[in-house]
């Protein structure tokens, strides 16, 4: 049978929900913690693998459980060409995810 490696990198506000119902679903997950996007916010990346016929399910656990939030930053933390003193809301949160083919899988 075909396996997947999913990475997936949620807010490190979702990860421990993300986590224990990947757990509790049966799923082997590793976490690593990372650091990403424009505002340097803290994340976790987690790195699934599973059988091709399961990449919907545990997709569909990380939507669940990550959740968009907005937050206040100040205007020059989001690309603006010259300081700004007017903060601005931007959208925070969710995963993003990757799916991929595994030529060769050995647990040792």
């Amino acid at each position: 049978m075909p396996v997947k490696m999913i990475l997936a990198i949620v807010s490190k506000d979702d990860s421990s929900a993300v986590s224990s119902t990947l757990t509790r679903e049966g799923y082997w997950v590793t976490k690593l913690a990372t650091t990403g996007g424009f505002l340097m916010a803290g994340n976790t990346t987690f790195l699934i693998g599973t059988d091709d016929d399961r990449v919907n399910d545990v997709i569909a656990i990380v939507e669940k459980q990550s959740r968009k939030r907005t937050q206040m930053v100040p205007g020059a933390a989001y690309g603006a060409a010259e300081y700004s003193p007017c903060p601005t809301e931007i959208t925070v949160g969710g995963a993003t995810i990757f799916v991929l083919d595994v030529e060769r899988f050995e647990k040792v």
